[in-house]
């Protein structure tokens, strides 16, 4: 509370504590409803308080270089939030409260020991450039790039990475040092194999349809079933009770797994996916062989599967 005081932060739009060695945030942050920026970076923070999300106004956040391992989810109520800068920290994955920032325009996560994205950062309607270049990614949410708002996507470096949703072809995309040829033991994924390109699959991809498959699995066709249901009659699906359903069916139904690319259709447990390799498409020449990664089109069904065409 002293360092609050002492700097005068109360009167202030915009606050610079980078470089102070500060250990942790007190608390009485949450008091600053009208600050504006907040730059903490290059010091030894290893958590956020809570109270981070009573800051309202806030819109550039800035936390580069500290020792962060995770974030509390109250950071989704920085409904102001433009930027935020994460980079250089031990964050393993990010919060799902995190698509709650709908201002959210740039958001930097670079260095970080990330193994997974939350699907739910797809509803970021406003984010324009993601960047997480130097982490430990194995796969993508399979909805990363649907957004037309979202432009740039900058993944360099995640060795295990080999594949990229379709989404994202004709965007501007970092992709240099990805989609090592060394099987990774540790990674417990789905993989989609076509000739001698593998994929690793989000983990909560639990079936992998193919072309000889003519039926889809009764789970899915339930769920499709009852998301079209709720659609039809909610505007809101996250209203629905938590009584009326088991909380991880709930929680698909809120936010599927992901859309098909070719009509998208709501997808929730299986998926059919088809390889193209950024070799083979006209991209190629932008990455001058730096890069082994295929686009990934997943789609919904047998039919979708046949005729989805990334280059068209």
């Amino acid at each position: 509370m002293a360092w609050l005081r002492s700097r005068g932060l109360p009167g202030k739009l915009q606050r610079y504590l980078h470089s102070n060695n500060i250990v942790f945030v007190p608390e009485a942050i949450g008091s600053l409803v009208k600050l504006q920026s907040l730059d903490l970076s290059d010091n030894a923070l290893e958590f956020l308080c809570p109270d981070i999300g009573r800051l309202r106004s806030l819109r550039h956040l800035r936390l580069t270089n500290n020792r962060l391992k995770y974030l509390p989810p109250e950071i989704g109520k920085l409904k102001e939030l433009q930027t935020l800068d994460l980079s250089t920290n031990h964050l393993v994955t990010l919060p799902e409260k995190l698509y709650l920032c709908h201002s959210l325009q740039y958001l930097t996560v670079d260095r970080n020991l990330l193994q997974s994205v939350p699907r739910h950062l797809c509803k970021l309607a406003s984010l324009n450039e993601l960047s997480m270049a130097g982490n430990r990614l194995a796969s993508l949410p399979l909805d990363l790039g649907r957004s037309r708002e979202l432009q740039y996507v900058y993944v360099d470096n995640n060795i295990q990475l080999k594949g990229l949703p379709s989404f994202l072809y004709n965007k501007v995309i970092g992709c240099s040092g990805c989609g090592s040829p060394v099987p990774i033991h540790e990674i417990k994924l789905l993989s989609f194999t076509s000739g001698q390109l593998s994929v690793h699959l989000p983990a909560e991809v639990k079936a992998i349809g193919s072309a000889a498959d003519s039926v889809l699995p009764l789970q899915e066709l339930a769920l499709r079933t009852l998301h079209a249901a709720f659609c039809s009659y909610l505007e809101d699906i996250s209203c629905i009770s938590p009584i009326s359903l088991p909380r991880s069916l709930l929680e698909l139904l809120q936010c599927p797994l992901g859309h098909c690319h070719r009509c998208s259709q709501s997808m929730f447990t299986i998926v059919y996916p088809k390889l193209f390799p950024l070799r083979e498409t006209p991209m190629a020449g932008l990455h001058q062989g730096r890069t082994a990664v295929s686009f990934v089109a997943y789609c919904c069904s047998t039919q979708c599967l046949q005729t989805f065409d990334l280059l068209s």
